[in-house]
């Protein structure tokens, strides 16, 4: 493939020269030089060119692809040719905008935890310790864990040691995003 390639180029190299020469001396005829003189200072040695092309063809093959590419410029993006855009048949009246009402049902589920209180220092708040018991998915074995929630205590009812259940709420503060719902079991 690289012969094709150096032939070819081989082929226009030679073939440029010979047209040149072709070319001159009819003009040079009209102006009354003798074309014998045109014709030996016109004709460059033939093997001096193609013996360049074959080199730089030997040493980079894709150089030449690349500088044909390269050659190309794109033009700007107000030259360039334009699309006709289909246009879309318009209705002759627009048809009304309907806003459905919003559906009356109740708010999502809220998330609710039992859990003990571990801490009751802070004025209307508790902090509630809350055990999960959970099995791994992959190994089968019961996982333990364990999270503390800052809850909201409005009467300041629940006592440390105390078995309470919280339920989530709007945050009401950085930490607490969670109320206390009841109390279930009362420390001794």
């Amino acid at each position: 493939m690289a012969d094709e390639d150096r032939t070819a180029s081989e082929d226009a190299t030679i073939e440029e020269p010979e047209a040149q020469v072709a070319a001159e001396p009819e003009a040079q005829a009209s102006t009354g030089e003798s074309p014998g003189e045109e014709v030996t200072t016109a004709v460059r040695p033939a093997g001096a060119p193609a013996a360049k092309a074959e080199a730089g063809a030997a040493e980079k093959p894709g150089e030449a692809g690349a500088k044909a590419r390269r050659s190309k410029k794109r033009l700007p993006r107000s030259e360039r040719r334009q699309r006709p855009r289909v246009k879309r048949e318009r209705p002759a009246e627009r048809n009304p905008i309907i806003r459905l009402p919003k559906p009356e049902h109740e708010r999502g589920r809220r998330q609710e935890r039992r859990g003990v209180v571990v801490s009751s220092a802070m004025d209307k708040t508790i902090v509630v310790k809350v055990d999960t018991v959970k099995a791994h998915p992959r190994y089968k074995k019961v996982v333990r864990r364990s999270r503390k929630f800052h809850a909201h205590d409005e009467q300041n009812s629940a006592k440390v040691g105390d078995m309470v259940r919280i339920v989530e709420t709007r945050p009401l503060s950085k930490l607490k995003n969670w109320r206390l719902a009841e109390i279930v079991e009362a420390a001794r």
